[in-house]
C-alpha cells in the first residue's frame, strides 16, 4: 500500500541482464497478469483489471468504461467509446468520480472532473493500447494514494512496459458514424537493460445524433516510455501529447422526449436561420413576429449545434525504483502537466450587437481552461523481521484558471478550433493557485507463518486554493461587483491524522477473510461550476465558513480461489458527511445573469451501505466467465433548507446512484477464433434530490469476434476482429449533468441527461511487425 505502488506490466522475455537481478528485488516489480484479479492477499476490497479484458470493446475505448464490469462501478458516457468528455461519469458506492483518486503510474490525474483544475482523464493521458492494467480500491483506498479527492475509493492505472524484443505494431479501425481510427507503435526491443516504445494514435468520428454539419471530433495522440532497468534500480520516463476537439451532444429533458424530440435531438444545424427564428422566442430575446413556434421544440431546447470541446495537454513524468538491498526500496517521481482547455458554444436569449442592424438574438461563448502543475513523490519501504514499514510524500503546485467570454457573430461558424479574436464581453475570469502536501506512514505485520496480515496506519493531507477574481481580456472587461464574475478568496482542507486499519485472515489454502477501516478528507472542488468558489462574490461571503466533505469506510469480506473458481464476497458501510449539494436556478443553457448562478449547500451526510459479489469461473483455457453483482442504498440523512424553504431529502435516494448492478462477461477462444459477450443491468437513478424524478433501469449487451490468422510473410501476426456496441439498440439516458441536479423537477424540464449511442458496428485490423 506505497505511496507509487512500484507494479509494472512487463514482458515475460527473461533474455536480457536484468531479468538476472536479484529475486527480492525483481518480486518488487510483480508483473499484474500474475496477480488475483479479486485482491487475494489485500486487506480491503480490491478488484484488477488486465489487458485482455479491453477486448470486448473496440479499440480506443475508454479505459474508464472498461471498468464497468467490476462490482460497484456505474461508469456512463453519451457515445459508444466513452471517450466524450463532457458526457463521461463514474460513480462507485455513493460516491460520484470525482470524489475518487487516480493515478497513472502512481502519477495523480486529479479528480477527473470534465472541468479540468488538477488533472485530466485516463483518455488524454494513455493510449488504451498501451494501456497495461488497473487496480479499483472501492471504498479504502491505497493510504498513500496522490490525491485530495480519494474520499470513496482509488483507481491506479498501469502503463505497458516496452517490449524486450523489437517490434512494431499497427491497427486500423472503421466503425458506425465515420469513425476511423489509426494506431502505431514501435518498440526498440532490450539494448544493454534499455528499452523503450514511441506510439501514436488518431481518431475521427462523427455524432449520431440528428445534426449533419460541424459534428466532427478528431483526437491526436503520442505516448511514449523508456525504460532502463538493471540489478538495483530502475527509471522509468514517460511522456504523453494529447490534442482533441469533440462536437458536443445537446443535454436533453424528459419533456423533450414527451413531446416526441427523440433520443437523437441535435439542434438546428445547418440551419441557421431557424436557429435564429427559434432564439427569438427567448424570454431575453422575444419578438413576437420574428418567433418561430414551429415544430414540438421550443426557444430552450437548442441552439444552432451543442458547441465544441477543445483539450490540448503534455504530461510528463521521471521516475525511479531503488532497490539498495533486498530489505529495503526507494521510489522517486517528478511530473509535469500542462493543459489548455476550450469549450465552444452558442446561446440564445441575448442580443449579438445589441441596437444595431446587425442584431441577432444568439451568442458564441467560450470557456477557457488552464493547468500548470508540477509535482514530486518520494517513498520507501523497509522489510525488518515480520514488519513491512512504508512512508512517503507527496507535494504539488498548480496554478489553474477558468474564465468565460462572448462574442457577437453575424452567421454560423466552426467551432472546432482556437478562438484567437478578442471577445466582446467578458462573464467572469478567475486564477487559482493550489498547494496540496501529504504523508503518510504505515506498518504491515505478518503473524502465524503469514496466516494473519495486519495493516495500521495514518496519513496527513494539508491543501490550500486561494482564488482570484480577475477583469479578463474582453473589449468590454469584467466588473468586479457583476453577479457573473467569480469570487476571490481562499479555502483549506487539512488533517493531522488520518487513520486507517486492516487486517487479512487466512482460513484455509485459497480461502480469507479481510476487513478495514479508513477515515478520509477531502480538497474543496475548483474549476467552473464544480466548487464553492465559483461563486459571485456575494455568494462567497455569504456562504460562510464551509467544512471539507469527509467519509468513514468500514468494509469486511470473503474470498475464495479454488481451481477454476474465484470468488469475492464484501460488504461495507460508509458516512460521507459534509456534502455539498450545487443548484442553479436556471437553465443549464442560459448565460449566467443577475439571477442565474451557483450556490452550494451543506446537506450534512450520506449513509451507504451495500455488498458486492465477484464470481470467476475458468473451466479451461478456452473459457472464462466472469460476473459481478452490486446492491446498494445511499440516502440523504436530513432535509436542507434552499432559499428559506425546506428540501425534504432526509431519507431519500442520492442523484444518479443504482441500488442494482449486475455485470457478466464471457470470452472464448478456440484456436484461432475468439468471441467475448458483455452485458451490464444498471438499476433505477434519480436526478433531483427528493426522487420525484429519476429513470428506470436498462440492460446493454457488447459483441466482439475475431480470427487471428498468426503469422504471414510480412507480419508476425495478424489479427481482424469485429465489434457491435448495444447489441440490442437499447436507448437509455446515459449519463447525467450533475450541475443541473435540482430539488425536483414536476414537469420533467430540467436539461440534464444524454442520451445513450444506438447500435455501432466497429471492425479492426491489427498487424504486428
Amino acid at each position: 500500500m506505497a505511496l507509487v505502488s512500484v507494479v509494472h506490466a512487463t514482458d515475460t522475455d527473461t533474455t536480457s541482464p536484468a531479468a538476472n537481478a536479484p529475486v527480492a528485488n525483481r518480486e518488487k516489480a510483480q508483473d499484474l497478469d500474475a496477480v488475483s484479479v479479486i485482491g487475494t492477499g489485500e486487506t480491503r476490497q480490491v478488484q484488477r483489471l488486465r489487458p485482455a479484458e479491453q477486448k470486448v470493446l473496440p479499440p480506443g475505448t475508454s479505459l474508464q468504461k472498461v471498468l464497468n464490469t467490476l462490482p460497484g462501478v456505474n461508469a456512463q458516457s453519451v457515445d459508444a467509446l466513452g471517450t466524450n468528455e463532457q458526457s463521461m461519469t463514474l460513480s462507485l458506492r455513493g460516491f460520484s468520480g470525482t470524489r475518487l483518486g487516480y493515478t497513472l503510474d502512481g502519477m495523480p490525474l486529479g479528480d477527473s472532473a470534465y472541468n479540468n483544475y488538477n488533472g485530466l482523464s485516463i483518455n488524454r493521458a494513455l493510449i488504451s493500447e498501451n494501456f497495461g492494467g488497473a487496480e479499483l480500491s472501492e471504498g479504502i483506498g491505497n493510504l498513500g494514494t496522490p490525491s485530495t479527492s480519494n474520499l470513496g475509493g482509488t483507481i491506479a492505472y498501469t502503463s505497458s512496459d516496452p517490449l524486450k524484443t523489437m517490434g512494431g505494431r499497427v491497427a486500423q479501425t472503421f466503425g458506425s458514424d465515420h469513425n476511423r481510427r489509426t494506431y502505431a507503435r514501435f518498440d526498440t526491443g532490450d539494448y544493454h537493460w534499455f528499452s523503450m516504445y514511441l506510439s501514436g494514435a488518431r481518431t475521427e468520428s462523427d455524432l449520431f445524433n440528428h445534426q449533419d454539419a460541424y459534428n466532427q471530433s478528431t483526437t491526436k495522440q503520442f505516448n511514449g516510455k523508456a525504460v532502463w532497468d538493471f540489478d538495483w534500480a530502475r527509471i522509468t520516463g514517460f511522456a504523453d501529447t494529447s490534442r482533441t476537439t469533440q462536437a458536443d451532444y445537446f443535454y436533453l429533458s424528459k419533456s423533450e422526449l414527451a413531446r416526441g424530440l427523440g433520443w437523437d435531438w441535435g439542434g438546428y444545424a445547418p440551419d441557421w436561420q431557424r436557429a435564429i427564428g427559434k432564439a427569438y422566442c427567448n424570454s431575453g430575446t422575444f419578438n413576437a413576429r420574428l418567433c418561430d413556434r414551429s415544430g414540438p421544440d421550443t426557444d430552450a431546447d437548442g441552439a444552432f449545434t451543442a458547441g465544441q470541446i477543445l483539450r490540448d495537454d503534455d504530461l510528463y513524468y521521471l521516475a525511479g525504483d531503488f532497490f539498495p538491498s533486498d530489505a529495503v526500496t526507494i521510489h522517486a517521481q517528478a511530473y509535469h502537466h500542462e493543459d489548455a482547455g476550450e469549450g465552444h458554444n452558442w446561446n440564445s436569449g441575448t442580443y449579438s450587437y445589441p441596437g444595431t442592424a446587425r442584431q441577432l438574438p444568439i451568442i458564441f461563448r467560450n470557456t477557457l481552461y488552464t493547468i500548470n502543475r508540477s509535482g514530486a513523490i518520494l517513498s520507501a519501504s523497509w522489510d525488518i523481521a515480520n514488519h513491512h514499514v512504508e512512508g512517503g510524500v507527496w507535494y504539488e503546485h498548480n496554478v489553474s484558471s477558468a474564465s468565460r467570454y462572448s462574442s457577437y457573430v453575424t452567421g454560423p461558424r466552426d467551432l472546432s478550433g482556437r478562438i484567437d479574436e478578442t471577445p466582446d464581453l467578458g462573464v467572469f475570469d478567475q486564477r487559482t493557485v493550489w498547494n496540496t502536501r501529504q504523508a503518510f506512514l504505515q506498518d504491515t505485520i505478518r503473524f502465524l507463518d503469514d496466516a494473519l496480515v495486519v495493516d495500521v496506519g495514518v496519513k496527513s493531507p494539508h491543501a490550500t486554493s486561494q482564488a482570484t477574481a480577475l477583469p479578463g481580456v474582453a473589449v468590454k472587461p469584467i466588473s468586479p461587483t457583476s453577479n457573473n464574475q467569480f469570487a476571490s478568496g481562499k479555502l483549506s482542507a487539512s488533517k493531522a491524522l488520518l487513520p486507517q486499519f486492516g487486517a487479512r485472515y487466512k482460513l484455509a489454502e485459497g480461502q480469507e477473510v479481510f476487513a478495514s477501516f479508513a477515515k478520509n478528507i477531502a480538497m474543496f472542488q475548483g474549476g467552473f461550476k464544480l466548487g464553492p468558489q465559483a461563486v459571485s462574490q456575494a455568494i462567497w461571503n455569504a456562504q460562510g465558513d464551509l467544512k471539507p466533505e469527509k467519509s468513514r469506510s468500514l468494509e469486511a469480506g470473503y474470498r475464495v480461489e479454488s481451481g477454476p473458481l474465484a470468488a469475492s464476497l464484501a460488504a461495507y458501510k460508509v458516512r460521507f458527511d459534509n456534502r455539498l449539494l450545487q443548484y442553479n436556478p436556471c437553465d443549464s443553457r442560459q448565460p449566467v445573469g443577475p439571477s442565474c448562478g451557483n450556490r452550494f449547500y451543506n446537506v450534512g451526510g450520506v449513509d451507504s451501505h451495500g455488498v458486492e459479489l465477484t464470481f470467476v469461473w475458468t473451466p479451461d483455457e478456452h473459457l472464462r466467465w466472469y460476473n459481478s453483482a452490486s446492491l446498494n442504498r445511499s440516502t440523504y440523512a436530513s432535509d436542507y433548507v434552499q432559499a428559506g424553504v425546506v428540501q425534504h431529502t432526509k431519507g431519500r435516494i442520492q442523484t444518479d446512484t443504482p441500488k442494482k448492478l449486475f455485470a457478466t462477461q464471457i470470452d472464448w477462444t478456440q484456436g484461432a477464433w475468439f468471441a467475448s459477450l458483455r452485458g451490464k443491468y444498471t438499476g433505477e437513478r434519480f436526478y433531483t434530490y427528493t426522487n420525484d424524478r429519476g429513470f428506470g433501469g436498462f440492460t446493454v449487451w457488447d459483441l466482439s469476434g475475431g480470427y487471428d490468422f498468426g503469422a504471414m510473410s510480412f507480419a508476425s501476426d495478424v489479427r481482424l476482429s469485429l465489434n457491435v456496441t448495444n447489441l440490442g439498440d437499447k436507448r437509455y439516458a446515459s449519463n447525467f449533468d450533475s450541475s443541473a441536479f435540482v430539488p425536483a423537477d414536476p414537469n420533467g424540464t430540467a436539461y440534464v441527461f444524454h442520451a445513450s449511442a444506438p447500435r455501432q458496428y466497429f471492425a479492426t485490423l491489427d498487424v504486428r511487425f
